[in-house]
This record gives C-alpha cells, structure tokens and sequence, in this order.
C-alpha cells in the first residue's frame, strides 16, 4: 500500500517567521476539520464552538508541522501481518484516501476515461492490463481533490519493475516515496491469524476462533469450531473460510510475498526511508509505533 502529495509538491526548510506564518494561513485554510488533533487540548479545540480562531489554526499548524512534507507512502506486509487494520488507523490519522488498484480501475472503466477504456478493451480480449495503463490510472487517480493532501495506495506496486514506473510517474512531478513501512511477523503467527480467521459474506466483518471469536460459536471434541455455529454477530448469517486462509496456501503466499515484495523493500532501503514495524504484537501496541514513525522529517 502508498502515500502520494498532489502535483504541487512543496519543500519546506527551515522555518522563518514568514515561512511559519505563511504555513499556518494555509494549514487555517484547509481548516482544522482535515486533521486529526494532536492532543487532548487540541482535540478540545476542534469541538469547542468557542475557541478562537488562532486557536484553531495553532492546532491545525501543528498537525501540519508534525506529518508534512506530504508523505508518499507504502505499506507493506505478509498475508495476516495486520497491514489492513493498521493501514485504515494511518487513513482516519492522517485524513488520506486508501486507493486500491482494483477499485481504480473499475471506476476508471465505469467513468468511461481514456485510459478506463484502453484497461476495459485489454480486458474485454482477455488480456491482462499492462503497468503502463495502471500507472496511467493511478496519475488520473491522484489528481482528484480527496488525494491534495495524500494517498496509500494498496496492492501496487507488486514487482520491481512496476515499483521503478512508479518512481519515474512521481518524478514528472518532482515527487518521490518517502516512506516505506514493511509489517515482519514470525511466519508461526501468521498461521494461526491466517487460519483461524472466518468472514461474513455480506458485510465483510472478520472474526477470529481464539482473538475474536463470533458470540455463537462453538467447539468440536478436537477442540475446532463447528461450521454450523459460526455466525455473523449482527446477521445471523453462516461465515465462511477463505479457500487460501489454510496452512498450505498460506505457504504458497509467503513464497509469493517474499520473491516479489521484499525486492521493492531492497529498492527503496538505499533511500533510508524504509521503517520496519513489529506487527507481532497487540494491535494497540503495533499501532503506537506506527504512529510514531509516521512522524519524519
């Protein structure tokens, strides 16, 4: 998954008094509602309708501070390493769009651009859509309003080659990645995560047999849960198994994981801007240092 500034792209140095000023007349701008706060007074702040104006924008300022240079940012993890949960909390931090290929390119093909039909002709042959179509969608994509202050782009890229096409569509714009988190988590734990997992078909809520387990379940004399048993908390409905949430597929994926992804990790390690996570442990922990590391000048 990544993180992208819009096409203006600024760089900030030292700050002057002009320059801090001139920084908080556009973090005010953008108004203190597009940043989460900082800190309780901060957060008190946001809703207070009393609050000065000044106060409002120091709050905005600061989060400015904190997180800009707009970030453009990949997450990246094995099969159960806990980027997805991890990467909806860095959306809802830093106020950024999460865009996955697979949905651009259908709403590309459905707003009828001239790269969504080029992708829609390749695959109404059968073919496979190349990486120079994607990037396409992906540079048409990140010019939309909701990406001016970022993106995380999720399931590109997947290989070295589409990792530099990436790089080179940035630079048009003076851009780069500027920050690479890779999730490492014992291969042991992504079994048992990966195979105690069962999901609801129609909402795609996900329960876990030991770390979050449906209120209805129940178990078998090997100590398994019964199928017949697992339903949705909300619904009702039966939940199911995910044919590749088994020990053998998990295998097949790490293998796939570690030939393809960890050569971008390599790629981009002589930058200095990949961060390494532990996402070995409980989720509010893994969160406390993403959150800080998502802090860099």
């Amino acid at each position: 998954m990544f993180v992208r500034t819009a096409g203006r792209g600024f760089r900030f140095g030292a700050a002057s008094a002009a320059s801090a000023a001139g920084a908080a007349g556009a973090a005010a701008a953008w108004g203190p509602a597009s940043f989460r706060p900082l800190d309780k007074q901060a957060a008190r702040c946001e809703t207070d309708p009393a609050t000065s104006t000044s106060s409002k924008a120091a709050a905005a300022l600061a989060r400015y501070e904190a997180y800009w240079p707009r970030k453009i940012m990949m997450v990246f993890g094995a099969p159960g390493a806990g980027k997805g949960t991890q990467g909806a909390k860095i959306v809802e931090t830093l106020d950024i769009p999460q865009l996955s290929t697979g949905d651009m390119l259908r709403e590309a093909v459905a707003a009828g651009t001239e790269v969504g039909k080029q992708a829609k002709a390749v695959m109404a042959s059968g073919g496979l859509v190349s990486d120079e179509i994607v990037i396409g969608i992906i540079a048409d994509r990140i010019k939309q309003p909701d990406c001016s202050k970022g993106f995380i782009l999720d399931g590109f890229p997947r290989t070295v080659a589409q990792t530099k096409a990436l790089d080179e569509m940035l630079a048009k714009t003076g851009e780069a990645v500027s920050l690479v988190m890779a999730f490492e988590v014992d291969p042991a734990v992504l079994e048992e995560r990966i195979c105690g997992r069962w999901m609801d078909k129609g909402s795609g809520r996900s329960y876990h047999v030991k770390f979050c387990p449906p209120k209805s379940m129940k178990l078998g004399p090997d100590g398994k849960p019964l199928p017949a048993t697992m339903t949705d908390d909300q619904s009702g409905a039966l939940l199911f198994q995910r044919p590749d949430d088994t020990a053998e597929a998990l295998i097949k994926r790490l293998d796939g994981y570690n030939s393809q992804t960890l050569p971008i990790l390599d790629h981009y390690k002589p930058k200095g801007i990949v961060k390494t996570i532990d996402g070995g442990r409980h989720i509010d922990e893994v969160w406390v240092e993403v959150a800080a590391k998502l802090v860099g000048k």
